[in-house]
């Protein structure tokens, strides 16, 4: 289980974040292609599918289509916007989760060298 090891959840949330990333840079990359479908990742989800040894099974699962608020006319669902505003906050929380990991990293090092 990802709590017992030694980054806790973080190690997991960082491997879920990343993914969504890519989810998230694939919608924007297609944002003018015709009927492109714009997914997300249910980060919840994911993590307790990780969590509980799923792996990218798990994220494959919590994967999910995004229902637009306007339709286009080619099919197309991604909300620019929407893309935007998500890729952002999710990059924020990677940093975040990252930031905790590198701090942990330096109190386990610290603590190996005896100071």
């Amino acid at each position: 289980m990802a709590a017992d090891s030694l980054f806790g959840i973080h190690g997991a949330a960082l491997e879920v974040r990343s993914q969504r990333m890519g989810v998230l840079a694939s919608n924007i990359a297609n944002a003018s292609t015709p009927g492109f479908k714009a997914r997300d990742i249910d980060f919840q989800s994911a993590l307790a599918s990780v969590e509980n040894d799923a792996g990218a099974q798990g994220i494959t699962a919590a994967t999910k289509y995004r229902v637009p608020l306007q339709t286009s006319m080619d099919g197309n669902t991604v909300e620019l916007n929407q893309e935007q505003t998500a890729f952002a906050e999710n990059a924020v929380q990677y940093q975040t989760t990252l930031s905790f990991l590198n701090g942990r990293i330096s109190q386990i090092t610290r603590a190996l060298k005896g100071e």
